[in-house]
């Protein structure tokens, strides 16, 4: 947004208005465009609350109304509030127009249809440029590489078939489905497969995006009926590779959409990849077209980083800083944050940011001065009816179910869990957790809390949903969305 260079003057005059008109002109598209278009090319003046903009022909007024109506529009108002843009046709310009941008040429050798053509020459260049611009853009993005990818436990299987589909594209899991927690590496991964893929497969043309990108852009092509260009630019990939699909659940138009895409790729041998938060079959709000389609292929969870992963990571991330923080105090940070990568690549950051501060080595006495505040800034205090929402939201049962006197297995097993999530995450006693949930005595909390304890020692499998679910899948599910707020 660029600042409001003259609001601070009234205008005095009509002249003083159109002078200040152009100064912002030339601020908010810059020197190059405004000599080549506005100094070079046209007339402004101002009468009355109208900014009165002349070019030599029809041609150049419907190009730059094309590409700078807005800016104009939003300077003139900003100069003289209430004011409109008309723009002219003055045939006059466009013979000394044309005998400007001809200058190089001798007089007797000008044709007629100069400034027409070095006008579409111009703005050839300019599309040009501008292309190569949003190019470089995109070429500039940083994309996470697959060797800076830390392995561990928590991630082998979704690093061995990311490292398949970039040496095989569409030869073995098609389609990879990754999904985790937040900030447990899936779009890291993502990234990191698009890479490889160009690496070694540079004749291929992969597409790297996200689900909400896809949708805003088959949004616009629905709006400017230019749905057979869109569809071609998807639909002839040899790897297309989407971050966050879940952006999809619930908008039946997208997701259909996005299926035809599927169905065209996969009938082809082409390779898709798709990162998301949960399981296929946990987007309630998905059809069960995609939902299917999702598990054909490899279904692979990322898991939070264990302690060794914590710890590999931080010496990956401390590199730089060899020799400057001590390994006790990379261990301090690898126990205290345990959450996800995102929570240790930040606490990592602190103790850099420390050592650049007082250029003293970092210890762990001072790691964990350092991190205090950070620590307590993170504190998710979380209470008996947090518990409740999570397991009644995940299992699909109401919350008057879980307190009341049902002794079925749909209701029992959720009640079990969230008495013993309460136990766990908050400081209520067990009298206090009976009388939540329905009046029970703190025998019936007890006894759920080892219930529960014994079935996650034998790693037991519950039943919802149509299918079986390890019982540490789920209480991973839950203690996620309880700790995230």
């Amino acid at each position: 947004m660029q600042p409001d260079i003259l609001a601070s003057v009234p205008p005095v005059s009509h002249d003083e208005s159109t002078k200040r008109f152009l100064d912002a002109l030339r601020i908010k598209i810059g020197e190059h465009n405004f000599q080549h278009w506005f100094a070079t090319r046209s007339q402004i003046s101002l009468d009355s609350s109208t900014f009165c903009i002349s070019v030599g022909s029809a041609f150049l007024s419907t190009w730059m109304q094309r590409q700078f109506s807005g800016d104009v529009l939003a300077i003139a108002r900003e100069i003289v509030p209430g004011s409109n843009v008309h723009w002219n046709i003055n045939a006059k310009l466009e013979a000394t127009t044309a005998a400007s941008d001809a200058s190089s040429l001798t007089e007797d050798s000008r044709p007629a249809s100069t400034q027409a053509a070095l006008v579409k020459s111009a703005i050839e260049n300019s599309a040009r440029a501008t292309s190569a611009k949003s190019a470089t853009r995109r070429e500039g993005r940083r994309f996470a590489k697959l060797a800076s990818f830390v392995q561990g436990a928590c991630n082998e299987l979704a690093i061995t078939a990311a490292r398949q589909v970039a040496s095989h594209p569409g030869e073995r899991f098609s389609p990879l489905y990754i999904h985790g927690g937040v900030g447990v590496g899936k779009t890291h991964l993502a990234e990191a497969i698009y890479c490889e893929v160009r690496k070694q497969n540079p004749e291929m043309q992969v597409v790297f995006m996200t689900a909400e990108s896809f949708g805003n852009q088959f949004t616009h092509a629905l709006r400017n009926q230019s749905l057979p260009s869109f569809r071609a630019r998807f639909r002839n990939v040899d790897v297309l590779i989407v971050d966050d699909i879940g952006f999809l659940n619930g908008k039946p138009g997208m997701q259909e959409e996005f299926l035809h895409t599927f169905e065209q790729l996969s009938s082809h041998g082409k390779q898709i990849v798709v990162t998301a938060d949960c399981h296929p079959r946990l987007m309630s709000k998905m059809s069960g077209e995609l939902t299917t389609r999702f598990l054909c292929g490899l279904v692979s969870r990322l898991e939070a980083p264990d302690l060794q992963t914590r710890r590999q990571i931080a010496r990956m991330k401390m590199l730089p800083f060899a020799g400057q923080v001590s390994e006790e105090a990379m261990d301090f940070v690898a126990r205290r944050f345990t959450h996800s990568v995102r929570e240790l690549e930040g606490a990592l950051n602190t103790l850099q940011t420390w050592y650049a501060m007082t250029k003293k080595k970092i210890s762990v006495q001072t790691a964990r001065q350092a991190l205090s505040e950070l620590e307590r800034d993170c504190i998710r205090v979380v209470r008996l009816p947090d518990i409740e929402a999570a397991v009644c939201q995940l299992f699909g049962i109401d919350a008057n179910d879980l307190k009341s006197d049902k002794r079925t297995r749909s209701v029992s097993q959720p009640r079990m869990l969230a008495m013993f999530l309460a136990r766990r995450h908050t400081q209520a006693a067990y009298k206090e957790i009976g009388d939540f949930f329905g009046g029970r005595n703190h025998s019936t909390v007890v006894a759920a809390e080892k219930k529960v304890d014994t079935w996650l020692r034998a790693e037991k499998e519950l039943t919802f949903a149509g299918r079986n679910w390890h019982l540490s899948d789920i209480m991973d599910s839950i203690e996620q969305q309880l700790l995230a707020g």
